[in-house]
């Protein structure tokens, strides 16, 4: 156990930071598109999601090389939804 837990360890160090932040903003992503797709949508959930996401890519910007606009655009679609969500639910986000 010690061992696996020493080759994950080093497997994460080995990986430029930005690239597990970014894993990790994908993460969010994929968990708001879950909340947001069940039906009824949870947009409780879903904020949630999408506000660690938000605070995640614009918290660093400029820091997240490549994927960062992509990261940046998947955000935007997030929050589209959630706004459209929210009206045909009859809730307005705030």
């Amino acid at each position: 156990m010690e061992r696996e837990l020493a080759a994950m360890q080093e497997e994460v160090a080995s990986a430029p930071a930005a690239v597990v932040v970014a894993n990790h903003a994908v993460g969010l992503f994929q968990l708001a598109a879950i909340h947001l797709n069940r039906q009824p949508p949870n947009l409780a959930e879903g904020r949630v999601a999408i506000d660690a996401m938000g605070a995640l890519v614009e918290g660093m910007a400029g820091r997240l090389g490549d994927e960062e606009q992509a990261l940046r655009d998947g955000l935007s679609q997030l929050r589209m939804a959630f706004v459209q969500l929210s009206r045909a639910e009859g809730t307005e986000p705030g």
